[in-house]
């Protein structure tokens, strides 16, 4: 298939780029500077012709907000959008499927959630993921749309992990608050593999959620990163202190989501790390000193 990629310099990107490239794809990158062109233009290079078109664009959310940065995070998410929506709108040979990026924290922290919740986080965060999906939708009379509501994503020395692991093995990691926030993750294999699955299968369409299916708690997930160093997790870090140092920004770590991939298990997707030990034994190639999790 003909796909045009938005972010492939991204984490995400990155990997996805080489499995869709191993899958004999035919890639199209959309760059940056494609947004400064009238929308027929975009349309021309980027979207007319293409089977696929997957939207992976965001200034990354684990850096201070100050409201400067967090106009940054709409902008880097709806204007992007906005822009390939009205490109597919435009197009006389639209894609049939349009895969857009969203995040787990559109959702609150009050209960275990699927596809069908509706209870969204009261916080910039959840109404940013909104209007995001939101924009992304108004693609949907012209071509299939598919959301991926992305949680936590596990890879090496890569994203989330890269910024936690050096505490750990060092003997120093902590748990967030009182560690009972969930934590929803995917491990960046499997989460390519869905990418790949909703390209194959033209039946699932709209939320997605892109998580693996035995979400944790911050308390746990902590724990298990010590174990993978023989390091016991003793320390805690106050949310007071992470306000400090992130500023609003700290809702990503403070919150917490539990999140269940229920569409992609109905719909037959096999995952290959369905366990936080299995994940973390795969990424780091050592097995737990204790126990698993």
């Amino acid at each position: 298939m003909k796909i045009a990629l938005l972010g492939a310099s991204g984490f995400i990107g990155r990997y996805l780029k080489r499995a869709l490239r191993a899958a004999d794809h035919d890639l199209t990158f959309i760059l940056r500077e494609g947004f400064n062109k009238p929308v027929t233009d975009f349309c021309a290079e980027y979207i007319d012709y293409h089977d696929v078109v997957i939207n992976l664009c965001g200034a990354p959310l684990s850096k201070r907000w100050n409201e400067t940065y967090k106009q940054e995070l709409l902008d880097s998410r709806i204007l992007t959008t906005r822009k390939i929506t009205e490109a597919i709108l435009y197009a006389s040979n639209p894609p049939k499927t349009f895969i857009n990026a969203s995040s787990v924290g559109i959702y609150n922290d009050e209960k275990t959630q699927t596809e069908d919740s509706q209870a969204f986080a009261d916080n910039f965060l959840g109404k940013l993921c909104q209007v995001w999906e939101a924009e992304a939708m108004m693609a949907n009379e012209m071509c299939r749309v598919v959301i991926l509501r992305i949680g936590l994503v596990l890879a090496k020395d890569e994203g989330t992990l890269k910024k936690m692991m050096p505490p750990f093995r060092s003997g120093i990691g902590a748990t967030v608050g009182n560690g009972n926030q969930g934590v929803s993750w995917i491990h960046i294999d499997d989460l390519t593999e869905i990418f790949l699955f909703v390209i194959n299968h033209p039946e699932i369409q709209g939320i997605l959620n892109a998580v693996g299916e035995n979400p944790t708690d911050n308390f746990h997930f902590s724990e298990m990163l010590g174990k993978m160093y023989g390091q016991p997790v003793y320390f805690s870090i106050p949310r007071f202190a992470l306000k400090l140092i992130y500023g609003e920004g700290a809702q990503v770590l403070i919150d917490g989501q539990r999140v269940i991939p229920e569409k992609l298990l109905k719909s037959g997707f096999q995952f290959q790390h369905p366990t936080l030990t299995k994940a973390l034994v795969d990424l780091y190639k050592k097995q737990p000193s204790q126990g698993s999790i």
